[in-house]
């Protein structure tokens, strides 16, 4: 028996089979869990490729996170496949690596910074009010955070954008513990994903793991991240939320 049998889990923000969502639906079906999973736009196509690589094919829908027909639409389309959700991953952020990211954050703009903050912030709150409906007593609310207590060189306004989701987090986990609902997030180590490829100077930040994590750190493993996040997705942790959980090879905790 897997920690998710018999729970269905929507992945939404699924990109690559590099992207720490695709690495959490297989880990969750190879856990018994039913899998949907979401992106938008020109990139849909990608995930109902990789979908095929996955243990099971996953439903895929179309979700916008920032457009509010496509939330109001999203527990109609989820009930196309299943009557309710056990769990609900945010694997969603974006930020202008071209005016964000990088040594500029002096210079951003601020509509590109509101539409950061939309994307990788207030899209928890969105997109878990959205699922609200399907939730059932007990229900788990995962997302995907890079250690915000602190400024990172090349990070800039996606740092201030994490530091706004982890407070979401906080926050929803106060509004929603009354319905059985908790929210947590896994602070991830460095990863060889899109998001990351896409920050200049993003190596330079990754490198210090090499010499700090005191479990070491594989930077094109996905799958410890997605373990956590599949733990805080069963009935592991009943009692724990408002919490971010990191997996980062004990980074975190050591100092120079």
């Amino acid at each position: 028996m897997g920690i998710l049998d018999g729970r269905t889990i929507l992945v939404a923000g699924v990109t690559m089979d590099t992207s720490i969502g695709f690495a959490t639906a297989r880990f969750a079906q190879e856990q018994g869990a039913t899998v949907l999973i979401s992106n938008f736009g020109r990139a849909l196509g990608i995930p109902r490729r990789i979908a095929k690589r996955l243990p099971v094919e996953p439903v895929v829908l179309e979700l916008d996170v920032t457009d509010p027909a496509h939330l109001e639409a999203l527990p109609d389309a989820v009930r196309e496949h299943a009557d309710h959700l056990d769990g609900v991953v945010h694997s969603i952020a974006y930020g202008n690596p071209e005016t964000l990211l990088g040594g500029k954050f002096m210079d951003g703009p601020w509509e590109d910074v509101q539409q950061a903050l939309h994307v990788s912030a207030y899209s928890l709150k969105s997109l878990t009010s959205a699922c609200r409906p399907l939730m059932t007593p007990g229900a788990s609310v995962v997302g995907l955070t890079f250690d915000a207590t602190v400024a990172w060189p090349a990070y800039d306004w996606m740092g201030v954008a994490k530091a706004a989701l982890e407070s979401t987090s906080r926050y929803l986990s106060r509004e929603l513990g009354k319905d059985g609902v908790r929210v947590n997030l896994v602070a991830a180590g460095p990863l060889k994903t899109l998001a990351a490829k896409a920050i200049p100077g993003f190596e330079d930040l990754e490198s210090m793991w090499q010499t700090r994590a005191p479990l070491g750190w594989d930077n094109k493993d996905a799958e410890p991240t997605a373990r956590a996040v599949c733990a805080l997705l069963s009935d592991l942790f009943p009692a724990t939320t408002g919490e971010i959980v990191h997996v980062d090879g004990g980074f975190h905790a050591t100092g120079a």
